[in-house]
């Protein structure tokens, strides 16, 4: 059986601001990431696993 929880918040100004910084930084690493991979399927016919990935970022991204 799944069970879904649905929670509201109500952040301040300054936690707004945050969140919009922090859920930035996800989508570019998310974008960075899938980018890798499509190019990766695209050249070489290859998938590229979380753990090559990781590595990747920790590299590149620093």
């Amino acid at each position: 059986m799944l069970r879904a929880y649905k929670y509201r918040i109500y952040p301040t100004e300054e936690q707004k601001v945050l969140l919009a910084k922090t859920f930035g930084c996800c989508r570019f690493v998310y974008n960075w990431a899938l980018n890798l991979k499509i190019e990766a399927y695209k050249q070489e016919k290859k998938s590229i696993g979380n753990v090559e990935l990781t590595n990747r970022m920790k590299r590149e991204l620093k």
